[in-house]
């Protein structure tokens, strides 16, 4: 992957080594609109994590392995597709509140939603964004080779959108999020439950 053209939101430190982007997760960073009121009133977007992106116009398959080194809740590796802070989705690879660590899909229209999907016992997962016009979905495997269906959602964000990767670590102290294999196909699925 040729990372020449890509930019970031919340820029922070990155290391490409073999191919393998290890990028550095501050303290307390997260995109999550919490959909949950305090006091009356919904709180301001949180859109403070480090986000590494490339301009994608039309349909596309984007793909990684990630490896998000858990050890605060929510901290996650993620493959985010932003319109802007108001409109964006993301697949994580996080440690819950449950104490365990799952495949999660966060859809955000004005507010987040979150939704934790199966439990992974290893390591390291490859997620997976596949966008057929306004209809995406998200897929996770444990080999690479087989993806199961996350979440398909309709998400109004436009012709053009910013697709990259995301290093977090909400409620902790931070850490180092890493991103293998990442391949972006500019290209329509036959099925996109499936991802082929």
């Amino acid at each position: 992957m040729n990372y020449s053209e890509w930019k970031w939101l919340n820029e922070s430190r990155m290391i490409e080594t073999n191919g393998e982007l290890a990028i550095t997760a501050p303290a307390k960073t997260d995109w999550f609109n919490n959909p949950v009121p305090e006091n009356g009133m919904l709180s301001k977007p949180v859109a403070n994590a480090p986000f590494f992106y490339t301009e994608v116009e039309g349909d596309f398959v984007f793909r990684a392995r990630v490896r998000p080194n858990h050890r605060y809740t929510y901290d996650a590796c993620a493959l985010m597709v932003i319109r802007d802070e108001k409109m964006w989705a993301k697949a994580a690879f996080e440690k819950s509140d449950f104490g365990t660590r799952a495949a999660v899909c966060v859809v955000t229209n004005q507010v987040s939603d979150d939704a934790n999907g199966c439990n992974i016992e290893q390591d390291e997962v490859w997620l997976q964004i596949v966008r057929v016009g306004d209809i995406f979905c998200v897929h996770y495997s444990l080999d690479g080779e087989k993806f199961d269906m996350v979440r398909l959602f309709h998400l109004p964000v436009g012709e053009s959108v910013k697709v990259g990767v995301e290093a977090q670590s909400p409620a902790g102290e931070g850490g180092l999020r890493f991103f293998s294999d990442i391949s972006l196909e500019k290209k329509t699925v036959q099925n996109i439950r499936a991802g082929i």
